[in-house]
């Protein structure tokens, strides 16, 4: 049976299985940085120095640390959390949430009996309740790093040789910190475009999007990935004409296609307007309103947008450069990414590597995975990170989660699969609070009934698609799922009743 099947795997297989990598999106930076608890210099040998307080940086220090390993992590910025929490992830997502509590204070409290004679925007509050999130877990991080031990450099980080880095502080000092084993984990940086200058004011990327002091009147987004859907979406709910130019024929082209239609049309629906199969030819910043040429991406007739802010959102690079990784001879690829093994070594011995800056999805959430199974390996334990079951959520509303294969790539394997689909209108719980918009879908191996995609669109996609991250690692038939008693009234009970229509029916639909 397969909850037998189930009840055999054992979590030592696991440990065991070789890395997978591919391709994908995240938010994260940093480099090196710190703080009171002194340097770690001349003699004072540290056994991991990690490069980068980020979410991969800062939790491979942690978790080294906790290992009892003398360590020290290196940070830039001179706050810790790296593009992620400083700028990316965490803002976006105050953000996100104070642009949809006004949203729906606007249009649609009145349906529950919540009146207003004005709702109005105040941007400077709603900038300074995000800014007093990033600056309280920033400091919590700082403060975790002294309950275990971390040493906190503020600097700039460069190897000169592959067991020392050169700091230059934030104080204008200079030290050199000495590790057996050094982890780069400086992150990712914004991509540019040719020809685009990112001025952070009227051209901004998705840093300069989350500091805008007024809501532009007409916001281009260039990019119909992730970042720029969901920062197009703050804007357009307080109140901007969003237009999303995108070079492909579809929004986030690494998602499900079915869930990718109807998540167009949602966005379409709250007025966000699409130019897909377009690219830009130019940027005229010479006037008051900024004017973006476009035309079909293979090429054709030219047509003119208008914008008074337009949002570079192409995708992210590694970022590698300025670290001296030429002084101790670290391969890097033709994209900046640095090749390593299985157990994150780099091509120079005691050099390893994790999160952006390797080969694998962009997310802050993988390279923290990375960053654990780095240092367990240099403590001679046993690390793990399966790629192909890595979480995505794009966070808009509604939400997009999904872990797993999509069912196009699963065509293309060949592999014999079923489909379970339950759309949020049938959960009693979306109705009853008038949010039933999207859907469940589950796809498993015909044969076995083994799930191995799973993908939702509905609110809070992103906090249920953790149940069928569980199901995929442990290898869960759709009956299993099914089988599993789920809360009663949940938005969680889409999943299972998606489960029991893999397998065989629905109940509600």
């Amino acid at each position: 049976m397969a909850m037998a099947n189930l009840a055999r795997r054992k979590t030592t297989s696991l440990l065991n299985t070789n890395l997978i990598r591919s391709d994908a999106f995240r938010y994260s930076f940093s480099l090196s940085s710190t703080l009171s608890r002194g340097f770690a210099s001349g003699s004072d040998e540290n056994d991991v120095v990690v490069i980068g307080g980020g979410p991969g940086g800062y939790v491979a220090a942690i978790k080294a640390a906790q290992l009892g390993l003398k360590t020290t992590c290196i940070e830039k910025r001179g706050a810790l959390g790296g593009t992620c929490l400083n700028v990316g992830c965490i803002p976006s997502k105050a953000l996100l949430h104070s642009s949809h509590m006004y949203y729906e204070a606007k249009h649609r409290f009145a349906k529950h009996g919540v009146t207003f004679d004005n709702v109005q925007i105040d941007v400077a509050a709603m900038l300074g309740q995000k800014d007093k999130a990033v600056s309280t877990l920033t400091k919590g991080i700082e403060g975790l790093f002294k309950k275990n031990k971390v040493t906190y450099v503020k600097g700039h980080g460069k190897f000169v040789s592959p067991s020392e880095v050169s700091v230059d502080t934030i104080d204008g000092d200079t030290t050199v910190v000495k590790g057996k084993n050094i982890i780069i984990a400086t992150g990712s940086d914004v991509k540019g475009l040719p020809g685009i200058t990112i001025d952070e004011k009227r051209i901004v990327s998705s840093t300069g999007a989350l500091a805008l002091t007024e809501v532009p009147k007409k916001l281009v987004v260039i990019g119909a990935g992730y970042i720029g859907l969901e920062m197009g979406s703050v804007w357009g709910r307080l109140g901007s004409e969003v237009t999303v130019v995108e070079f492909a024929p579809d929004i986030v082209p690494s998602m499900d296609g079915e869930i990718r239609k109807q998540f167009q049309r949602s966005l379409e629906k709250q007025k966000m307007k699409f130019m897909l199969k377009t690219k830009v030819v130019s940027v005229d910043t010479s006037t008051d309103i900024v004017k973006l040429t476009v035309e079909p991406s293979a090429g054709g007739e030219q047509s003119v947008l208008e914008a008074d802010v337009v949002l570079v959102s192409a995708g992210r690079s590694p970022f590698t450069s300025g670290l001296g990784l030429e002084n101790i001879g670290v391969e890097t690829d033709k994209i900046g990414r640095i090749p390593v093994d299985s157990k994150f070594s780099t091509n120079v011995k005691g050099v390893f590597a994790i999160g952006d800056v390797i080969p694998g999805p962009m997310l802050a959430h993988k390279a923290e995975e990375d960053g654990i199974a780095c240092v367990e390996f240099i403590a001679g334990k046993e690390g793990h990170v399966d790629y192909d079951k890595v979480p995505g959520v794009c966070y808009t509303h509604p939400e997009v989660a999904s872990v797993g294969k999509t069912e196009e790539q699963v065509k293309q394997l060949g592999i014999a699969y079923s489909v379970g689909k339950f759309p949020m209108l049938g959960n009693s719980r979306a109705k009853s609070i008038d949010d039933a918009e999207g859907l469940v879908k589950i796809i498993a191996e015909k044969e076995t009934d083994k799930v191995i995609g799973v993908h939702i669109m509905c609110n809070n996609a992103g906090e249920l698609i953790h149940e069928a991250a569980v199901a995929l690692t442990y290898g869960a038939s759709s009956e299993d799922i099914a089988r599993t008693c789920h809360a009663h009234p949940t938005l969680s009970e889409a999943v299972k009743e998606a489960a029991m229509a893999t397998y065989d029916k629905a109940i509600h639909i």
